[in-house]
């Protein structure tokens, strides 16, 4: 059974999500929150395997969403996190991915009508992978066609472009693929290029990559 918890200011959200996913085989919604500190204390107590929440919630009326995430990264790396949002802008997206896509999701709330995508979010970050939403991913990427290069990859690299994007540091890929920090650094770059994701581009090559990899694999 996935254990969700839900966070949003909107009452008619919470409540629509929660008889969204009621019909769902496998899942239960184990708390609906309506700030941030409610959220931190439903994961403290409930222990999800998931929490979906809004970005922008009380106390703060800021960023609460994604501040969540950014800590469950150290105090729960084990939660899956949806992010929510009525907002396509990058830098959400980029602040979610700055640790690593491991985990982490990030869906337009016009989705939640899709039960199916939803669920399939939530079941991906529950695995260990990611989503971001294809929409989100083209506006950072620049164009639907995106740069070519996947295909030129070698094993090798298609490797490391995978552990790059689970958020792994040069040192900690090194140790998985028994290799040296300079040879890891020199394929990464062996990769950027392929992808052509270097360049004067505002976006980092590492995250670019990350986004490539992430709509490859979520179609």
């Amino acid at each position: 059974m996935l254990r969700v918890v839900i966070a949003d200011d909107s009452f008619i959200i919470r409540a629509g999500v929660a008889e969204l996913l009621a019909t769902e085989p496998g899942i239960e919604v184990v708390a609906a929150c309506a700030d941030g500190a409610s959220l931190r204390a439903a994961v403290a107590e409930r222990r999800p395997d998931v929490v979906v929440t809004d970005i922008r919630m009380p106390p703060s009326g800021g960023e609460e969403g994604l501040a969540v995430a950014e800590e469950l990264r150290t105090s729960r790396p084990d939660i899956g996190v949806v992010v929510v949002s009525q907002y396509t802008a990058p830098e959400y997206a980029l602040r979610l991915l700055e640790g690593g896509s491991e985990r982490r999701a990030y869906l337009l709330k016009e989705r939640l009508s899709d039960r199916r995508q939803l669920v399939a979010a939530m079941r991906t970050v529950a695995a260990g992978g990611s989503y971001v939403d294809a929409t989100v991913v083209e506006s950072l990427l620049g164009t639907p066609a995106g740069p070519p290069g996947l295909s030129d990859l070698t094993p090798r690299e298609a490797e490391l472009l995978e552990l790059m994007a689970g958020g792994l540091n040069n040192d900690a890929i090194a140790e998985r693929l028994s290799s040296s920090r300079q040879a890891v650094e020199k394929s990464a770059n062996q990769v950027f290029q392929k992808l052509g994701v270097g360049g004067e581009r505002q976006i980092s090559p590492r995250v670019m990559a990350t986004l490539i990899f992430l709509r490859s694999r979520n179609g």
